[in-house]
């Protein structure tokens, strides 16, 4: 009878698939990895310390310069052309000229500044009140301030062909030089980050070689009993993965703490200026992309050492 009831039993079992073996070998290969990163705390930080703030210096000049590219578009959104109309254009021609313009299509506001106007506003700067109260007469001529809804180069051009323009003024070489220093800056961003990738290739590609000279003996008796190359990288490549991980959200904090202490100073001095500007942080989406493009880093880096180790150990059939 007992031998009646154990044939049921064990055709009972149910056979494992191989995707369910494949999941369960990930999962272990996973928590392994994280739990010898645990296990080596100091070596950890100290790999993770270095990954981090490699990583941390390209990220924050591309940081940078979203901000300065931020700032620009503020500026140039705010950009301005100036008419200065001639001397024998009286206020109800000047604010006939300015109602005309707000009419055009390239142009999306004009304000109108009178001789008045301009002569308090050099009252206002220091140390011109009494230059200005010695003057006289207001030699100022009435003044179009125009904001530009399209390109400011075709606006002042066609501005001062007006007949009641004396002269047509606006700053187009800031523009140009602030263009190529982003060109250059991002240029620089790439090669720096090009470089300082390929040392946190290095880095984890060390660091995972000393790990696998650490347990060679165990790899060996894995190839001899016939595990295949894949089986015994995995766990290599998520110790690489770690690593990368680890170090992404480092150099993410690093760059939103230097974030935190730049905020009040620059606030202060965009408010010395009149103007708001705030610096702006990795949102979730680019927050992300860092850390899953610092992950890939660190798994290419393992994959590379692991595979290398294991092309030159793979025991040969006689």
């Amino acid at each position: 009878m007992a031998e009646a009831r154990a044939v049921p039993a064990a055709t009972s079992v149910r056979p494992v698939s191989p995707l369910a073996t494949w999941a369960d070998h990930h999962a272990y290969s996973i928590v392994a990895s994280l739990g010898r990163l645990l296990r080596r705390p100091w070596s950890t930080v100290l790999t993770v310390g270095v990954l981090g703030v490699a990583l941390a210096l390209p990220l924050g000049l591309w940081l940078v310069l979203g901000n300065v590219e931020r700032f620009a578009g503020q500026v140039e959104d705010a950009r301005e052309v100036s008419v200065f109309l001639r001397g024998d254009v009286d206020a109800p021609a000047a604010a006939a000229l300015a109602h005309v313009l707000r009419g055009r299509s390239d142009i999306r506001a004009v304000a109108h500044r009178t001789p008045d106007d301009g002569l308090e506003a050099l009252r206002a700067i220091d140390g011109l009140a009494e230059a200005v109260d010695l003057v006289g007469d207001n030699p100022l001529p009435h003044v179009l301030v125009v904001t530009p809804a399209g390109d400011e180069t075709l606006l002042a051009t066609s501005l001062s062909q007006l007949p009641q323009a004396e002269q047509v003024q606006h700053d187009l070489q800031w523009r140009v030089r602030l263009d190529g220093w982003l060109r250059l800056g991002t240029r620089g961003a790439w090669v720096l980050a090009a470089l300082l990738g390929l040392g946190a290739l290095l880095v984890v590609g060390n660091t995972v070689r000393l790990d696998i000279q650490s347990r060679r003996e165990e790899i060996g008796v894995l190839q001899l009993l016939g595990a295949t190359d894949g089986f015994i990288r995995r766990p290599f490549l998520y110790l690489g993965a770690w690593y990368g991980l680890l170090a992404g959200a480092l150099a993410l904090a690093l760059l939103a703490g230097a974030a935190r202490g730049l905020a009040s100073p620059i606030a202060e001095l965009a408010a010395s200026y009149g103007g708001r500007f705030a610096l702006q942080e990795f949102a979730l989406g680019p927050a992300l992309l860092v850390l899953g493009a610092s992950g890939l880093l660190g798994w290419v880096g393992a994959g590379v050492v692991t595979g290398h180790f294991l092309r030159l150990t793979r025991p040969t059939r006689t």
